[in-house]
């Protein structure tokens, strides 16, 4: 009878072991929740608000790998509601029309409430976030949603007005140490061994704040170390060996997520495509949100292209809202579309450095007066003051232009703005020169 018990033991063991560390230890209740003191520490509004019996829809927003999953399945438990999760990278409409049906029968039938988590909100699209909008309001299902973006820039405004925004702070070190502590205490199978862990320190180094991703890299870190019968010792360059052997460890918050995107970005501004597109593959098999991608494209092509294609900022503009509304996987389309558009097409940085110039003009020498001709007059005290009166009219002349000072007294003859010479802006340099002939000190 013992024998038969212990296989079945071994059994259960087995099969708990095919899931990921991070599973395996993860909290069964929120006492067992390391950090967010403020969030669901005992003097907490959230945890006042379980007490009394209710449980409010929530955006947690924070770093990947602080436990917003956790802390959803946790709630729900509490207070003994229904729980279903979907990620908002594969889910539709019509997955969330299902739910909230499913959820009116829990109701109808059984008197269970039911918490719907979405994974990655902020990747629905508009009319996904649409179709939650009455089941929320009406109490069908109380919703959490889960963000590493601002929701205040990514969840429509009538969906966020019904939900209380929680900002979950990344983890601290001794949090991550307490965290690995208990792995190794607990896990089913490290507690067999007697851990030595030198490597700490770029343990939690190459982990980045990110609980998820220290475990799984500890787990995979002791699969490759040698065992001394029940001893093994996790060391430094044993993790660095780990990390070496996953070609997409990328992490949202470290040094390898800035060096790619700046490999990106600089293959665009360096008129690459070929590169460009291969980081934005990089990024996007890596997990990347494929709406920061969209960000820096849209500040790339003003500060690197500007003038000389000003096309190119419709393009990224338009391309950034494509992508909310489209998502994953077929933003990776529009995404590539702009990228090689953007690399390929002429460059400058003449409107930066115009504003950085200025901006540094500014601050060494103050604020000028406005010259008077160019001042508002809207009183008879500032009519009576020459404010406006000697402004001619561009309009009203030749080639709608007339040579009059703009500049303030003492800077008629700064130049901040010069265009390059390709592109189109090669065409304003010419204009520009022809008609501001002294200040811009050429013949035509």
């Amino acid at each position: 009878m013992n024998k038969k018990n212990d296989t079945l033991f071994d059994f259960a063991q087995h099969d708990n072991l095919r899931q990921p560390l991070a599973e395996r230890i993860r909290p069964k209740e929120l006492s067992e929740v390391v950090g967010h003191k403020k969030v669901i520490g005992p003097d907490s509004a959230l945890i006042k608000q379980l007490k009394a019996g209710f449980l409010p829809s929530i955006i947690f927003w924070g770093p990947p790998g602080v436990g917003k999953t956790t802390l959803a399945r946790l709630l729900a438990k509490d207070v003994g509601y229904r729980f279903v999760a979907i990620s908002a990278v594969t889910a539709g409409v019509k997955d969330v029309k299902q739910i909230i049906e499913e959820a009116l029968d829990q109701i109808r039938y059984y008197d269970k409430h039911t918490v719907l988590f979405i994974d990655e909100i902020h990747r629905f699209n508009k009319a996904q976030q649409d179709a939650l909008l009455h089941a929320v309001e009406d109490g069908t299902l109380v919703l959490i949603g889960a963000t590493t973006e601002n929701p205040s820039f990514e969840v429509i405004s009538p969906l966020l007005s019904r939900c209380q925004v929680i900002q979950l702070d990344e983890l601290s070190i001794e949090d991550l140490e307490t965290i690995v502590n208990r792995a190794i205490k607990q896990d089913v199978l490290f507690k067999n061994y007697e851990f030595e862990l030198p490597g700490m320190e770029a343990l939690l180094f190459y982990g980045s704040g990110d609980a998820r991703r220290t475990l799984n890299l500890l787990e995979r870190t002791f699969h490759l170390a040698e065992k001394d019968g029940n001893r093994v010792a996790i060391t430094e360059d044993l993790i660095k060996k780990a990390v070496d052997q996953n070609p997409l460890y990328y992490d949202k918050h470290g040094d390898y997520h800035y060096d790619t995107i700046s490999a990106f970005i600089k293959s665009v501004r360096g008129s690459d495509p070929d590169a460009a597109v291969y980081y934005l593959a990089h990024m996007l098999e890596a997990g990347e949100d494929p709406t920061f991608i969209a960000r820096r494209l849209i500040i790339l092509a003003s500060e690197d292209i500007g003038n000389a294609e000003p096309y190119a900022l419709s393009l990224a503009t338009a391309a950034f809202d494509a992508v909310k509304n489209v998502g994953m996987p077929e933003a990776r389309i529009i995404l590539a579309q702009v990228t090689t558009y953007l690399a390929s097409v002429p460059k400058s940085n003449a409107a930066y450095k115009a504003i950085n110039r200025a901006q540094e003009l500014v601050k060494s020498r103050g604020i000028k007066p406005i010259p008077l001709h160019l001042r508002n007059a809207p009183t008879a005290l500032m009519k009576s003051l020459k404010y406006g009166s000697d402004y001619k009219y561009p309009h009203d002349f030749n080639g709608h232009f007339v040579e009059q000072q703009y500049l303030p007294e003492g800077l008629e003859d700064e130049i901040f703005y010069k265009p390059s010479e390709l592109g189109r802006e090669a065409k304003l340099k010419q204009y520009l020169e022809k008609i501001w002939l002294k200040r811009r000190g050429k013949k035509h």
